[in-house]
């Protein structure tokens, strides 16, 4: 069993908030997973890119800023390395640009060396996965894979197959963001494929953003991923006050 199969548990939904690595500055983003984390079950950490293909404004500027203030992928390694054991498992959401610049087995070791539970690449094919999937593998790191609502069934099925940890089922077409409530019919029929083709779990992710849509998908899923909603909590906010913010976001959300 891996370290993110054991965060879903029958007849309790999964929380999985998403910061970005250094938005506004490392030192507030240690104090916000220092705050969430006794409200998470594990913890997406964003490495900051300057092409974010799935990044929807929010979390592009939040890239942007955190890259404006020097952190890179080496220093968001460190980060988690820092603060894995006080901390639900982290997984690191990047691009492969950026792992493969660094070097597939070398990120796979130092992610290793920080503790990180699983690394989500969602410019990847399901076709060219494979040299990523068994790198971080062999260090027993999952990689969760996306599906999303235009996904055919039978695709869908061998995503699920491939993925490690849980599936990550986008909610709607486009990039994340909190501007598109998700279309819970589609995403009904999506979840049915999946139940039907796996027995690993399935997190939801874009555009979840209020309590409403949390209940929306309670008992069809297994885990809800929010990003984009959480860095709007604490927009302009730094240090314990950044904290505070993100704090009552995940109350408020559960």
């Amino acid at each position: 069993m891996s370290r993110l199969d054991t965060i879903f548990k029958p007849g309790r939904l999964a929380f999985i908030p998403y910061l970005m690595a250094g938005d506004p500055d490392l030192e507030t983003t240690r104090t916000m997973l220092r705050a969430i984390a006794p409200h998470a079950d594990a913890i997406e950490l964003g490495i900051p890119y300057g092409d974010p293909l799935a990044d929807g404004p929010t979390i592009a500027a939040a890239g942007a800023r955190a890259l404006g203030n020097g952190v890179t992928l080496e220093k968001t390694l460190a980060l988690a390395g820092e603060m894995h054991a006080s901390l639900p498992p982290v997984i690191l959401f990047t691009y492969y640009n950026l792992v493969y610049q660094f070097g597939l087995q070398q990120f796979a070791r130092a992610a290793a060396g920080a503790g990180v539970a699983g690394v989500i690449v969602p410019d990847v094919s399901l076709e060219e996965i494979e040299p990523l999937r068994l790198a971080l593998g062999a260090h027993a790191i999952d990689v969760p894979l996306l599906v999303a609502p235009s996904t055919p069934p039978e695709r869908a099925a061998r995503i699920a197959e491939q993925s490690g940890g849980f599936v990550y089922v986008v909610s709607r077409l486009g990039v994340t963001g909190t501007g598109t409530a998700p279309d819970t019919g589609p995403l009904r029929a999506q979840i049915a494929v999946l139940r039907a083709a796996s027995k690993k779990p399935l997190a939801v992710g874009f555009g979840i953003s209020t309590r409403a849509q949390v209940e929306a998908v309670r008992g069809l899923v297994d885990g809800v991923i929010v990003g984009s909603a959480l860095i709007d909590a604490y927009s302009g906010a730094r240090g314990e006050e950044a904290a505070r913010r993100v704090e009552a976001f995940a109350k408020g959300l559960l």
